[in-house]
């Protein structure tokens, strides 16, 4: 009988400060992630669901912009089969979240991330903190969002 490996995320002791994961494949992103996403959150603003208002605003070559909140849970989301999957016990919080540079549809979204911190936890045995910052860029390098992050993870579970 063969070995069965699970896909999983990195166990506490596997995290180095300072190391960067890159997080492949891409995601190209498309006007209806977009607009779905926006109605299903119910956010309205123009800029993500009105194409005629849209042309008609200076600074983004009469193009819509994709959601924000979508740009971020995508870096996340493509982090989670690198580094979360079946580790991670919570997500503690976010703390700084910027979007320098705007994100298109037919853009594709590369996630990387870094390991900033971790530490034990003092109150809960086996499971450690892990501080992350999160960055998406486009296909060309720019970064179009970054977000910092305080993890929750499992402990390698003892054998």
């Amino acid at each position: 009988m063969s070995e069965r490996i699970v896909q999983r995320g990195l166990w506490f002791e596997e995290y180095d400060i300072g190391a960067i994961y890159e997080h492949r494949p891409g995601r190209t992103v498309t006007e209806a992630d977009n607009v779905l996403f926006t109605t299903l959150t119910m956010n309205t603003q123009a800029l993500h669901l009105d194409a005629a208002w849209s042309a008609r605003q200076p600074g983004f070559g009469g193009q819509r912009l994709i959601n924000s909140m979508f740009t971020l849970s995508t870096v996340v989301g493509l982090s989670v089969a690198q580094l979360t999957q079946g580790t991670l016990v919570a997500n503690l919080g976010f703390g700084e979240v910027a979007f320098p540079a705007p994100l298109f549809a037919g853009d594709t979204l590369y996630g990387e991330t870094e390991c900033t911190g971790k530490r034990e936890s003092k109150s809960r045995p086996g499971e450690g903190i892990v501080n992350l910052t999160h960055i998406g860029r486009n296909q060309h390098g720019d970064v179009v969002a970054r977000a910092t992050r305080s993890t929750l993870v499992r402990k390698r579970p003892v054998e």
